[in-house]
């Protein structure tokens, strides 16, 4: 497993990171608690040490999972990185949506924070984070209020590092006028690229660490989707445009192409995904979602290759045509 610092935080972290989203149950289908747990133990014992989660993945059920999964490992050899700011406790701030019977905001104000972090320490079993990041920006509360909070919170030794999610450059320049950021985390993957024109430049140039989520796109990049795979009615992939037949196998058409490659580093499709992510200039981690321990055992090999400048780019002419 690759290791690198996150930033300039100080944080040392596997280039390969858990995500705890699906273990979380809402959007995903439902999860069996004990593979969760399996599958977190599975990655740790993989080399893993980032795990990223969030209260609103599953309305605490993941955080709590994580916490039960972690017991009985050295917690300073673990990066637990979790976020603050979609809350369902209140109705203040910008409303986000609604799921399964709660409503949900955008909610950044001081006190919330306060009350978020001491949730998410007694979920996780533990009394310090990581790395705590705002998980959506709330336009309801000013930056700066925010991040004074979280920076009372770093000297209070309630989190090590501050971090932010699906967060603009101008956003961070607001932050950062108030205190160090180690770490944004956007969408990112071969399929969606975005971030390449203006974030990653940015957060490469300021030595700020990206974590990026959704690096397998859903599953699609793994190369094993079957294309007449039904997603049941609670899936957010059910109904999706990618999700169709037709545009898996096109996917999958796609990803075919990238034999010789996955035969001269030997690796899956999933793995040479992960390694293609992680060996893009700026990305520190590449989050993926694990539902089982042989899941985890399965992926941890893309987080040990860097590929060379010259595979990336016959990648990258591939995926541009």
């Amino acid at each position: 497993m690759l290791y690198r610092e996150l930033g300039a935080s100080g944080l040392q972290v596997s280039a390969l990171g858990l995500g705890t989203w699906a273990i979380g149950g809402t959007w995903w289908g439902g999860a069996e608690e004990a593979d969760s747990i399996a599958a977190i133990r599975g990655g740790i014992e993989q080399g893993i040490t980032l795990i990223d989660t969030a209260p609103v993945y599953g309305y605490g059920l993941s955080e709590e999972v994580v916490g039960k999964a972690i017991k009985g490992y050295d917690r300073s050899k673990l990066v637990l990185a979790t976020k603050v700011g979609l809350a369902w406790h209140v109705s203040e701030g910008q409303y986000f949506f609604e799921l399964a019977g709660e409503r949900v905001y955008r909610n950044l104000k001081p006190a919330t924070i306060r009350y978020e972090i001491e949730q998410s320490l007694r979920r996780l079993g533990t009394d310090y984070i990581d790395l705590y990041q705002t998980h959506w920006q709330d336009n309801t509360t000013p930056i700066a209020e925010t991040m004074a909070t979280l920076l009372q919170l770093q000297q209070e030794g309630k989190i090590r590092a501050i971090g932010v999610s699906n967060c603009t450059p101008a956003q961070m320049d607001e932050y950062r006028a108030v205190g160090p950021l180690a770490s944004n985390q956007p969408l990112y993957n071969m399929l969606d690229r975005g971030i390449e024109a203006e974030l990653l430049p940015y957060c490469l140039a300021r030595k700020i660490g990206v974590l990026t989520y959704s690096s397998l796109a859903l599953g699609l990049l793994t190369g094993t989707m079957d294309p007449n795979r039904v997603f049941a009615e609670d899936d957010q992939r059910h109904g999706n445009p990618r999700f169709t037949p037709e545009a898996i196998a096109q996917t999958n058409a796609l990803l075919d192409r990238f034999a010789p490659l996955r035969e001269k580093y030997g690796l899956t499709q999933a793995q040479l995904s992960i390694a293609w992510t992680i060996s893009r200039p700026g990305v520190t981690v590449a989050l993926v979602g694990v539902r089982t321990a042989q899941q985890a055992t399965e992926l941890a090999p893309g987080g040990n290759i860097a590929l060379t400048p010259e595979d990336l780019a016959a990648m990258d002419a591939i995926l541009a045509e």
